[in-house]
Parts: structure tokens; C-alpha cells; sequence
């Protein structure tokens, strides 16, 4: 398989993931090492002060991180995740999360996120470190 058909098909498998559909997350884009994703905020995903839930905002990080960090064909495994939580955000506020590469090693690998809003407004900053396996993924 070509690298551009094993994207592709890497870009299907994570598009296909039954809980970023659930949470109304998209892949916009994939690269080796990179991956940007998008969801808006909805009613159900507010707390109580009428703001996004941080377990919104933490999982559309996530999936961002899954898919960059799994986009070597690679299956990695998230070791811990770390967030910051910069600017609330209300309801029909579209977020981008953007993860990217920083270190790459053959068992670990270390991804910064960002989550900003459309606008481009700081929601918040992550990091995250996987386990990396030779186990291929598609």
C-alpha cells in the first residue's frame, strides 16, 4: 500500500470512530505526525455554569491527539494527557483542536493540542504521551 492509500485509509478508520460520531467530532485533516479536528458545542455538552464542559473540550483534544499520534500506522496508546483550560466557551461555539508532533521515539511519542475556536480565540493547551507498538493499524 502506498503511503497516500495507507493516509487515506487511516483518515476512513478515524472518521469512522463511533465516539468522536457520538460527540459531533470531524476529521478536517491528516498528516504523518498531525491531525486537526473540529466539533461545535451543543446544549447537552454544558455544565452547570452554561459553558462548555471540560470533558467536551478534553475529548475533542483527544481525538485530535488519537489521530495524530496513530498516524504512522502505528497503533499508539495514550500514556497521559495534560490540559489547561484558557477561555470558556458557550453553546454553537465551533472549536478546532489541532495536535502536533514534538518528539517522536520508537516506543514513546510526545503531541501538543490546541483548541481554539473558529475565531481563533485560545480555549485551551494540552500534552500528551503515547506508547507506540509495530502493530500496524490498517
Amino acid at each position: 500500500m502506498s503511503r497516500e492509500d495507507e493516509l487515506h485509509a487511516l483518515f476512513k478508520k478515524f472518521s469512522d470512530d463511533a465516539y468522536c460520531k457520538f460527540m459531533g467530532i470531524e476529521l478536517l485533516e491528516l498528516r504523518r505526525g498531525y491531525s486537526k479536528v473540529a466539533m461545535t458545542v451543543r446544549d447537552e455538552m454544558l455544565n452547570f455554569h452554561g459553558v462548555a464542559h471540560g470533558g467536551a473540550i478534553l475529548s475533542l483534544a483527544d481525538a485530535a491527539f488519537a489521530a495524530a499520534s496513530n498516524s504512522h500506522n502505528k497503533v499508539a496508546m495514550a500514556l497521559s494527557i495534560t490540559i489547561n483550560y484558557r477561555h470558556p466557551v458557550s453553546k454553537g461555539v465551533r472549536l478546532i483542536a489541532e495536535a502536533v508532533e514534538e518528539s517522536l521515539g520508537q516506543r514513546t511519542a510526545l503531541y501538543r493540542m490546541t483548541v481554539t475556536t473558529e475565531k481563533g480565540d485560545l480555549v485551551a493547551v494540552c500534552q500528551g504521551l503515547v506508547y507506540r507498538w509495530e502493530k500496524a493499524l490498517v
